[in-house]
């Protein structure tokens, strides 16, 4: 995982702020397929929050492939 910013974390940082995430919890991870600047993704989240992001990227994609469209 990429530290600092990248080319999406202005992005990111509208999308958390919109939804009132601060420094109490959670976080935002964007993901970019196809963008105007190419692919990528930003993340800004608590410590707690990104060291669950494994598992929590690993049950979304087991349910894209349950849903069958994965």
């Amino acid at each position: 995982m990429a530290l600092g910013p990248g080319k999406y974390d202005d992005l990111c940082t509208l999308v958390r702020e919109q939804l009132g995430i601060g420094d109490h919890g959670g976080g935002v991870v964007l993901i970019v397929v196809g963008g105007p600047d190419g692919g990528g993704f930003a993340c800004q989240a608590d410590l707690q929050t990104t060291l669950g992001l494994p598992d929590l990227l690993e049950h979304v994609a087991q349910q894209i492939r349950k849903d069958g469209i994965g």
